[in-house]
């Protein structure tokens, strides 16, 4: 009778304990829903990117006890795992694709499409550190620009929050709540594409397979291609890991007196300091009068709304073009002037951590070579070269 007293006594408590540990886990998932919830819609999308990573970072921490095994398996070659990959709690999942439908908002992308979040270990060397058993911490870029950031905000498994030094690699594994820059990359750069297309759509073929629809199959194509390319900085932190690079060609229609904006894609640029040999194609020569283009070099950060930041592009070289009288007068020499109020608009207007200028190369020729050409800010160099391509 005193056993089954005892064992009594035990199972009630152990209910009790239980009744406790769930009606803790439970609150916590409400808190960590309630907080995305929270997030001022009408607050800069900037912040609110950064605030649903923190949302995001807190979850996913809560998870890594339990299933911390999976994602060590999981892991591709270049340490990442998209979310949608990886084993999480249903609460997490559910969460994650809140998270999810918001950014893509936020971004100016479809609502619906492939998770945007990953993690990522911020440096291979964790690994080993990580599986012999130190928990990492999950972390997430923070507000703000990136050059002012003192502190990285990063989560324990228990949801206590750690401060860790923005400028230098942690020692502890970090595990980093990122946008998936080759999904979120890519879209962009097809919604920038599509903007560029219907401002311009009396000038002919603004992206690459309609030129070669329309003009390839008729005549010769006069093209300049990267052979060399080269970052001194990319102006990326720890915590936000590898750049990804896009160029901004900058012209004038040759049918009307209208800017002509094209966006290239150079996705391989990711790394400062190492030279790179694509043999890309970077301006189609049919595209601009005079046969004269400048090329601004831009960087992929988390916060930019693509549509806002094409249409953004497109009105201030529209409005400083009707600013000149004559374009024929001043001729090549307008470009530039484009171009310049790009850069200038930049800092006050549009970007706090969005996407960074990177380096500016004026004045380019059709049939030039340009070899380790310095841009104006000395942070790229490039070699480019022309290329007919013949019809078939």
């Amino acid at each position: 009778m005193h056993k089954l007293l005892k064992f009594a006594a035990w199972t009630a408590a152990l209910t009790l304990h239980c009744g406790q540990v769930s009606a803790q886990t439970t609150k916590a998932v409400e808190d960590i829903s309630a907080s995305l919830k929270s997030i001022d819609h009408y607050n800069t999308a900037s912040f609110q990117v950064a605030d649903i990573k923190r949302v995001v970072a807190k979850a996913v921490a809560r998870d890594i006890k339990h299933k911390q095994q999976s994602w060590q398996k999981q892991l591709n070659s270049f340490n990442k795992l998209n979310l949608a990959q990886i084993s999480l709690s249903n609460d997490t999942v559910s969460l994650g694709s809140q998270a999810n439908r918001l950014t893509r908002q936020l971004k100016g992308l479809s609502s619906y499409g492939q998770q945007v979040f990953q993690l990522r270990l911020a440096d291979s060397a964790m690994l080993d550190a990580w599986q012999k058993g130190e928990l990492p911490l999950i972390a997430f870029a923070p507000r703000g620009e990136d050059t002012q950031w003192l502190h990285v905000e990063a989560f324990d498994e228990d949801g206590q929050l750690h401060l860790l030094d923005a400028t230098q690699m942690p020692q502890r594994p970090v595990l980093i709540i990122e946008l998936d820059k080759q999904v979120v990359h890519k879209e962009g750069i097809a919604v920038m594409r599509k903007v560029f297309t219907q401002s311009f759509s009396e000038v002919q073929s603004i992206s690459e397979t309609n030129t070669w629809d329309s003009v390839g199959a008729q005549s010769a194509i006069s093209t300049s291609v990267i052979n060399h390319i080269r970052l001194n900085d990319d102006k990326e932190p720890w915590v936000s890991g590898a750049a990804e690079i896009y160029a901004i060609v900058n012209g004038v229609s040759p049918s009307r007196d209208a800017p002509v904006l094209d966006i290239v894609d150079l996705p391989y640029l990711d790394h400062d300091g190492q030279t790179y040999s694509p043999n890309q194609i970077l301006i189609h020569w049919e595209r601009y009068r005079w046969q004269a283009a400048d090329v601004l070099l831009m960087e992929h950060d988390d916060n930019t709304n693509y549509q806002e930041l094409a249409v953004a592009f497109l009105e201030v070289v529209t409005q400083a073009m009707k600013l000149i009288p004559n374009p024929n007068v001043q001729g090549y020499a307008i470009i530039p002037q484009l171009t310049n109020e790009l850069v200038k608009a930049m800092p006050s207007n549009w970007f706090s951590n969005d996407d960074d200028y990177v380096d500016v190369f004026y004045t380019l020729f059709e049939n030039r070579r340009y070899s380790n050409l310095m841009g104006a800010s000395n942070n790229a160099k490039m070699t480019l070269s022309p290329l007919t391509i013949e019809p078939r």
